[in-house]
């Protein structure tokens, strides 16, 4: 049995009171918006590339704090000490709930089932049973690189790639994170594939995605040299860094080749449009959840 502690606090004291509650024995500390769910709740991300790439304050104005504590008789003291040392000179009022021991693994595990694509792909977590085992099956766990089959936009661009995919083509998937769409080009018979990312530690998933699914990857570092032109360019990141790389990625379609972009809300896939109506014309190829799927072929 644990004792799930939670508090509120000003965002000034959020940070301070996480270190001072981690001091006092807590086993793990997160920190929320107190007012999420509510017309109140602040977003805390941005964009990388944007004027909003960084949240505009620290926290949130008033941040829920939530600590688990092993059972003790002298646990409220320890968090009104914590409190104190904090810089915290009212001590905020606290709620306490017992969290019964479970099988976390399974836990997490039971959030994740098999994905169908459709009746070509399925994604499926290395813990479940293939639904059906006559179609290509892409093996991915959960991990630390975005992509799991789940979020809208992914999807999106595998359902692209099954109907884009008949063999034989090169592809480049910009921005791979854990491989997915570069695994699944490979499954779905592309003759080679690139996986460019800026993030190392993605590169490294993508690696043992591969490795585990028994297919080859070129993996880059989007800092290295890109030279090659490809039959299919697939980029599933967001809409400013997706504007930014216009001319780069635009460049690396070879002639007749076809591209497809998501990470992209519809309200904003007119000005992704517009960033590459000089270089190709793009259309709203798919809508899901208020995502897009832009896709475009080179004269």
């Amino acid at each position: 049995m644990w004792v799930s502690v939670a508090l509120e606090t000003d965002a000034a004291h959020a940070d301070s009171l996480t270190d001072t509650l981690l001091a006092a024995g807590a086993i793990s500390v997160s920190v929320e918006d107190a007012q999420a769910g509510t017309d109140e709740e602040t977003p805390q991300f941005g964009e990388p590339g944007g004027a909003n790439d960084q949240p505009i304050v620290p926290l949130w104005n008033i941040s829920r704090v939530v600590a688990l504590f092993d059972p003790s008789d002298d646990l409220i003291g320890r968090i009104a000490a914590a409190t104190v040392a904090a810089g915290i000179d009212d001590l905020p009022e606290i709620e306490l709930e017992e969290v019964a021991e479970q099988d976390w693994v399974r836990l997490t595990q039971a959030q994740f089932d098999p994905i169908r694509v459709n009746d070509r792909l399925w994604i499926v977590p290395s813990w479940h049973v293939a639904p059906d085992p006559n179609a290509i099956n892409l093996v991915l766990d959960p991990g630390l690189a975005f992509g799991t089959g789940s979020h809208p936009t992914t999807f999106l661009c595998l359902q692209w790639l099954t109907d884009t995919l008949h063999g034989g083509e090169t592809l480049l998937d910009y921005g791979c994170g854990s491989g997915i769409l570069a695994i699944a080009a490979a499954k779905l018979g592309a003759a080679s594939v690139l996986g460019v990312d800026i993030d190392r530690n993605a590169l490294v998933s993508a690696h043992d995605n591969a490795v585990n699914n028994s297919v080859t990857l070129g993996l880059r570092h989007s800092g290295e040299a890109l030279q090659e032109r490809f039959d299919i360019v697939v980029a599933n990141i967001l809409t400013n860094p997706l504007c930014v790389l216009a001319p780069l990625l635009v460049a690396r379609i070879a002639p007749g080749g076809r591209i497809a972009l998501s990470g992209v809300l519809a309200s904003q896939a007119e000005q992704v449009i517009a960033a590459y109506a000089p270089l190709i014309a793009l259309r709203v190829g798919a809508e899901l959840d208020g995502w897009v799927r832009l896709e475009g072929q080179l004269c």
